[in-house]
């Protein structure tokens, strides 16, 4: 082979170990994400299921306008997605906290998500991560 040939297969090892790095990157990037919105997906599912409690009524084994006594159901605790946990339950508000199962943004730590609800409406969402 000549130089020329040679110098052509070198470049192409190079250019292609450099498209499988940010390849890499990208996919590590966009499956820690997509595990985020996962997370908050199944909080504001678990936050709805708390308002049906805190509106229906004791005798029908409700809250009765209280969200005391509302826990994460069992077989909603651990998902594919991550775990969940009710961490405050007041008489007008639920504390959801959320944990996944990718990497967050400083790669060491899960992704975790906590969200705050209210009779009416989810009154915050943070993102740890």
């Amino acid at each position: 082979m000549g130089q020329q040939q040679l110098l052509l297969i070198v470049l192409g090892v190079i250019i292609v170990g450099i498209a499988v790095v940010v390849g890499i990157n990208v996919f590590t990037e966009s499956s820690s994400q997509a595990n985020r919105d996962a997370v908050i997906s199944d909080l504001t599912n678990l936050a709805s299921l708390a308002q049906q409690y805190y509106r229906k009524p004791d005798a029908l084994g409700g809250g009765g306008n209280e969200f005391t006594g509302w826990t994460v159901p069992a077989s909603l605790d651990t998902t594919g997605n991550g775990t969940y946990v009710a961490t405050t339950v007041a008489a007008g508000s639920v504390t959801l906290t959320g944990t996944g199962n990718e990497k967050g943004n400083n790669g060491t730590s899960a992704v975790q998500v906590t969200m705050v609800v209210g009779a009416d409406r989810i009154t915050s969402t943070t993102i740890n991560n």
